[in-house]
C-alpha cells in the first residue's frame, strides 16, 4: 500500500458500486498511498465498504478506513490529522459526523448546520485540508440529495467549500475513478459489444438511448386517491435513478383529476412517503394547476374542428362506438359546440347532458379510438379548486 507495505501483499478496498468510498480513495491519492480497490459484483445496498487485509482482518466502514489511511499516510509525511493532538481529535469527531450525511428527512437541516459552521472557515479543522474535509466531502459526493440541497441559500457556505475540495486533484481523480454513472455506461457499452442481454435478474442498470447528460427530466405522477404501494415506490425510484445517473431532474406532479376519490390526506401521506424513500425531486406541481390551460386547449381544438359536443346517452354512445356508428351530433358546427362548451363550464342543465368528443375514425380497428370522450362535466367538490371548474379533461389525456 505504501513504502511500509511494499514487502507484503496490499489490502483491498471493496464496496457497492452505487455507493463508492470517495473519501477513502481521494485521501489515499492525496497522501500518495497506492490503494487497491474494486467494486464487489455481489454487493447490495446493505453492503458496507470494507478494507480486507491478507491476514484475514478487515476494517469495515468508510470512517474507520479513512482513519487508518490517515495514520498510514503520516508515515509518508502526510499530515491529514492536523498539527496537534486536539486537531486530531476534532478530525476524528468530524469523520464520525460524516456518517449522518445520507439521504433522509434530516439531511437538509444537517447541511444547513455545516454551512453555518463554515461561514467564516475554509476547512473543518484548522487552516488546511484534513481527513475531516475528505470524509465529509466524500459523503456529500455520494449522496444524490446533495445536488438539490446545495442550491438552497442555507447551504451556500457548504457548497462553496464543497466546490473548493472537489477541485483538489486527489478528489477530482477519485470522482473520475469511481463515478457510478461512468462505470455503468462503460459496462453497458461492453455488454452491447459482447451481445449480452439483461439476463433474468431484476436491475436498474439500463440506459436511455440517446439521452444527454444534464438534459434528462423524469416525472413521478401519483394520483392522490389512495396511499402509495410497492408499484408506486418502484416507479418513483426508477425515475429517480435515471434523473441521477444522467444528472437531470425529477419532477413530481399530482394527477388530481378525480375529485370523487381525492383527499388532501392522501397528498400529505404521499409526500411523507416520498421523503422516506429519499426522493430528490425538483418541484411538486398539480394537474389542477393547469385547469385553465386545459379549458383554453379545449376551445382551440373546437375551433380547429377536432372536438364536437355530444349529448348522446352513455349507453347509446357505447353501443354506437362498438358498431362504428357515427353520432348524430358529429356534424355539429364549431359555433354550436363552442356555445355548448360554455354551458358545460357553467354546469347548466343542458351542459351536464353533453361531453366533448374527439373527431377521429369511427371505423378504427382499435375501438378506443372511435371518437373517445375528451371533456366531461363533474360537479364534485375538488380538494384544491372547490367548485370553480365544472368540466375537465379526461384523466387518460393528462399524461401527454
Amino acid at each position: 500500500m505504501a513504502a511500509a507495505a511494499s514487502s507484503q501483499q496490499q489490502p483491498v478496498l471493496t464496496y457497492w458500486d452505487r455507493n463508492p468510498p470517495f473519501a477513502a480513495v481521494a485521501l489515499a491519492q492525496h497522501a500518495n498511498l497506492a490503494l487497491q480497490h474494486a467494486a464487489d459484483p455481489k454487493a447490495t445496498n446493505k453492503t458496507t465498504a470494507t478494507l480486507k487485509f491478507p491476514s484475514g482482518e478487515e476494517l469495515v466502514g468508510v470512517p474507520i478506513i479513512v482513519k487508518f489511511l490517515t495514520r498510514l499516510g503520516a508515515q509518508n509525511g502526510s499530515n491529514l490529522y492536523g498539527p496537534t493532538p486536539l486537531s486530531a481529535c476534532q478530525v476524528d469527531q468530524w469523520i464520525e459526523t460524516s456518517l449522518q450525511l445520507v439521504s433522509g428527512q434530516q439531511f437538509e437541516a444537517l447541511c444547513g448546520r455545516l454551512s453555518d459552521y463554515l461561514s467564516l472557515r475554509s476547512f473543518f479543522v484548522g487552516y488546511d485540508v484534513t481527513a475531516a474535509d475528505m470524509a465529509i466531502w466524500g459523503q456529500l459526493q455520494a449522496c444524490p440529495l446533495w445536488k438539490k440541497v446545495r442550491q438552497s441559500p442555507s447551504a451556500a457556505h457548504l457548497a462553496r467549500w464543497f466546490d473548493h475540495i472537489s477541485n483538489l486533484p486527489a478528489c477530482a481523480a477519485a470522482v473520475e475513478d469511481l463515478s457510478p454513472s461512468k462505470k455503468r455506461e462503460a459496462a453497458a457499452a461492453a455488454d452491447t459489444a459482447a451481445g449480452k442481454g439483461g439476463g433474468d435478474v431484476g436491475s436498474f442498470d439500463v440506459g436511455l438511448p440517446n439521452a444527454q447528460m444534464g438534459k434528462v427530466v423524469t416525472r413521478f405522477p401519483p394520483e392522490p386517491s389512495g396511499y402509495l404501494h410497492i408499484g408506486h415506490a418502484k416507479a418513483a425510484l426508477l425515475n429517480q435513478h435515471f434523473a441521477n445517473i444522467y444528472q437531470g431532474k425529477l419532477l413530481v406532479r399530482f394527477d388530481d383529476t378525480n375529485p370523487t376519490k381525492e383527499k388532501d390526506e392522501f397528498v400529505e401521506n404521499i409526500i411523507k412517503d416520498m421523503q422516506t424513500l429519499g426522493l430528490q425531486y425538483e418541484t411538486i406541481t398539480y394537474t389542477s394547476d393547469y385547469f385553465p390551460q386545459m379549458l383554453d386547449l379545449g376551445e382551440r381544438l373546437i375551433k380547429a374542428g377536432v372536438l364536437y359536443a355530444d349529448d348522446t346517452p352513455v349507453d347509446q354512445m357505447r353501443e354506437e362506438r362498438m358498431h362504428g356508428i357515427e353520432s348524430k351530433r358529429r356534424s355539429r358546427s364549431v359555433e354550436e359546440t363552442l356555445a355548448m362548451f360554455k354551458e358545460m363550464q357553467a354546469g347548466s342543465e343542458e351542459g351536464l347532458k353533453n361531453c366533448l368528443r374527439f373527431k377521429l375514425d369511427m371505423q378504427a380497428g382499435n375501438k378506443a379510438l372511435r371518437d373517445p370522450v375528451a371533456f366531461r362535466c363533474n360537479l364534485q367538490h375538488h380538494w384544491r379548486t372547490a367548485h370553480k371548474y365544472k368540466v375537465g379533461l379526461r384523466n387518460g389525456y393528462m399524461h401527454f
